[in-house]
């Protein structure tokens, strides 16, 4: 009797080049970008986690990304005051404001120095492609990345084309490559499903970003395509995945989906690492049954020991000092 098979599995082919501990990595994009940093995180990886907020159209991530590389500063003819007097811009999440609008440029351009600096240094950039749709800014014709709730006649909603997104992620590619040579791009399309969009349009979006990033990574040998969006779409086709929404992916898909990524793109060793580190934190969360005994005492020990071991591979000083506190009050 054959084994019954209930999926349809997702091939990944493991990369021939792969992450450790050293490696410093971006992620850009929609959420799902912040999903992965996240996780790279918390496997200790040091990571500069999708810095300018979500961003779901292409052409809004290669601008932001453009001008962290080149030290140039927000279009100024996107920066508007809202009902508040918040000042906001149309290219940046809302979690980035000011109540003074100088103030604000500054805020601005320190983190597109920020991103710069840190991608001078990074191995991997990873980019999640959300939404092919994007909305055009009528007062500048510009194509932004944030309404801000701003009323809807002030922007018209457009799908992108293909050859304008191809060339405009060209340009940013070639200018990365010089920006620094040893960069590699990850390009992932977000499993999120825009049914705002409906959800026939969400596939025609989904389906033109599919198409970018495969160009993409067919003619940059630097740039590599990790399919998420199949996962979820194929693999993992049942709403048991899925949050109470019905559109985002809950954790056990995020687990799996990572699970994927790590076993194609982090080296042996230091996904031996990540396991030991998840052990060790699982036991700092551990609360005794009954209360600082001796025996609890040398459980602390214990870990305090296994922290030090990882001391030399990754940063674990404020755990480490965590479990020193409490074997100092026990003893005291």
């Amino acid at each position: 009797m054959k084994p019954l098979k209930l999926t349809t599995e997702v091939v990944v082919t493991p990369s021939t080049w792969k992450i450790n501990h050293d490696s410093k990595v971006v992620t850009c994009g929609s959420c799902f970008s912040e999903v992965l940093g996240s996780q790279l995180i918390d496997g200790k990886f040091p990571v500069l986690n999708n810095p300018f907020g979500t961003i779901f159209n292409p052409l809004t991530i290669a601008k932001v990304l453009e001008l962290a590389i080149e030290g140039r500063s927000p279009d100024p003819a996107l920066y508007f005051q809202d009902a508040d007097g918040i000042w906001l811009h149309h290219d940046f999440h809302s979690s980035f404001w000011g109540i003074n609008r100088g103030e604000f440029e500054l805020l601005l351009i320190s983190k597109l120095e920020e991103v710069g600096a840190f991608l001078k240094e990074a191995n991997l950039l990873v980019i999640t492609f959300g939404s092919a749709y994007a909305y055009r800014h009528r007062a500048s014709n510009l194509i932004i990345g944030n309404c801000h709730k701003v009323p809807s006649e002030n922007f018209l909603k457009e799908l992108l084309n293909q050859d304008q997104i191809i060339i405009s992620f060209e340009r940013i590619l070639f200018k990365l490559q010089s920006f620094n040579r040893q960069l590699r791009v990850l390009i992932t399309v977000s499993p999120v499903r825009h049914t705002r969009d409906t959800l026939i349009l969400n596939q025609v979006s989904k389906a033109t970003l599919r198409l970018i990033s495969h160009r993409l990574s067919e003619k940059f040998k630097h740039v590599d395509y990790f399919p998420a969006y199949e996962i979820m779409m194929d693999e993992l086709r049942d709403y048991r995945y899925y949050e109470a929404d019905l559109i985002h992916p809950n954790r056990l898909a995020e687990g799996f989906i990572f699970n994927l990524f790590a076993h194609s793109f982090i080296e042996p060793v230091a996904l031996d690492l990540m396991k030991e580190w998840q052990t060790i934190r699982q036991m700092i969360h551990h609360k005794p049954l009954h209360g600082f005994t001796q025996s609890h005492l040398q459980f602390l020990k214990t870990i305090q020991s296994r922290l030090s071991g990882m001391s030399a591979a990754v940063d674990v000083s404020a755990e480490f000092n965590e479990v020193s506190r409490r074997i100092g009050e026990f003893r005291g």
